[in-house]
């Protein structure tokens, strides 16, 4: 290149000095210099005019001017980029071409956004899922498209660690699950699955069990009354069917405890047994508690301590609330040997609420920690035979934090006693009264 400048300045300079030396010769030097210099601008300013227009004629022939010199170099290099700029474009509009045909053909509904929601981009299935018009959607708010105050407070909270669930407003018997991921500058990439056919089953699993536990409860009611009755006058019957009624009442007080927790959780999961927003007192309410723990403890003498390290009441469903607290409690007197210790820790920080309850029990393998709130799970089923748990009682606490805003916290290892946090968000704390502060 810079050969090239050499040679074509060198090429300037002799025709500048061959024009002055024939104004010399017929005596007029300095015309022939000023003759050199106006022919060198006008074809300057020819070639700039021809380059001017073949850039800003995209309708004209894609091959370069035609020059010589200096020019004609500039003319081939300005060509060569445009040819590579035209294969990178062709490139990448093949890539993105590639991308979007991958995104239609999926089943799930992709939707683009910017930060403020302004939909930029959306697949085939968006369209039917959701009802979208490419001709006149684009560039709307997807807040006002998908109109419903729970994904608007989704999309604008820009929490998406758990999926919101909606029926679509296009086809409200599709339900849809939305997943929000964040990229760019804030952009928003929405997918949204149909989940119509697990909607459907979890529903019919739970109508099952709340329909089976209630038509179950009256017939058990029906046995647990005579046994009873036998039981009260078990001295009048044959030595040897006295174990066996005590046996079968046993099982009856198991069963019904069964079908107690399987009703509640159903009304829990179903939000038949709604949340009631009143302030709880932890404090009375974990007392409480502990003398129920107490009494449930009996002979085997542990200890139970509570600590409590801020006065403020939580707001929630106090019955909700006390059937979670209770449960974590008594698990863990039944899971901790005699004389063991049970400390309960209601605290607070900046990040809201925490009830712990820690034990010196048995301890949990934390392979198992993941799937102790599922539904009958239990970590080693021949090791609680005998503790008389239904298995829902972690299923239960789940559900009623969910309630809450809150969640589980589980730590455990075998032979080192068991954590459970309740995590409860700070806007749930509220401050006492002052006459109950008082008081």
């Amino acid at each position: 290149m810079r050969y090239n400048w050499s040679r074509y300045l060198r090429l300037i300079l002799a025709g500048i000095t061959g024009t002055t030396l024939i104004g010399w010769y017929f005596g007029v030097p300095l015309y022939g210099l000023l003759t050199g210099l106006t022919l060198y601008l006008w074809w300057t300013l020819l070639q700039a005019r021809r380059l001017y227009q073949w850039l800003g004629n995209p309708s004209a022939s894609d091959e370069p001017p035609q020059s010589i010199g200096m020019w004609g170099h500039i003319f081939d290099s300005l060509h060569k980029l445009h040819q590579g700029h035209l294969s990178k474009q062709d490139t990448l509009r093949s890539r993105i071409n590639r991308v979007q045909d991958s995104t239609n053909s999926m089943r799930e509904g992709v939707i683009m956004t910017n930060t403020k929601g302004e939909m930029e981009w959306w697949n085939d299935a968006a369209e039917y899922l959701l009802g979208f018009r490419r001709s006149t959607d684009r560039g709307q708010y997807i807040q006002n498209l998908i109109r419903s105050p729970a994904f608007k407070t989704y999309f604008e909270a820009r929490n998406y660690a758990e999926p919101l669930e909606l029926n679509s407003p296009a086809k409200p018997h599709i339900h849809l699950e939305f997943q929000i991921n964040q990229f760019g500058d804030d952009d928003r990439l929405i997918v949204a699955k149909d989940v119509t056919r697990l909607f459907q089953l979890e529903q019919m699993r739970r109508d099952f069990i709340g329909n089976v536990s209630h038509e179950m409860r009256t017939p058990l009611t029906v046995i647990s009354g005579y046994l009873e009755t036998l039981v009260d006058h078990v001295e009048e019957l044959p030595p040897k069917w006295r174990r066996a009624i005590h046996t079968m009442q046993t099982q009856s007080s198991r069963m019904e405890a069964l079908i107690t927790d399987l009703i509640l959780l159903s009304k829990i999961e179903t939000g038949e047994h709604t949340v009631d927003q009143v302030p709880t007192d932890v404090e009375v309410m974990l007392n409480q508690i502990r003398n129920d723990a107490k009494a449930l403890s009996g002979e085997k003498g542990h200890q139970i301590d509570i600590q409590i390290t801020d006065q403020r009441l939580l707001q929630g469903d106090s019955s909700q609330l006390r059937s979670a607290f209770s449960n974590l409690i008594f698990n863990a007197v039944k899971y901790t040997p005699a004389g063991g210790q049970i400390t309960v820790i209601w605290t607070t920080n900046r990040d809201g609420a925490h009830l712990t309850v820690k034990d010196t029990g048995i301890g949990i393998d934390p392979v198992h920690i993941p799937r102790l709130t599922e539904r009958f799970y239990r970590a080693d089923p021949s090791r609680h035979q005998g503790t008389g748990g239904t298995g829902l009682g972690l299923a239960i606490v789940k559900h009623v934090l969910i309630n809450h805003d809150g969640h589980l916290e589980i730590q455990s290892n075998l032979g080192e006693g068991s954590r459970f946090i309740c995590h409860f968000p700070k806007e749930r704390l509220v401050e006492r009264p002052p006459e109950s502060t008082a008081g």
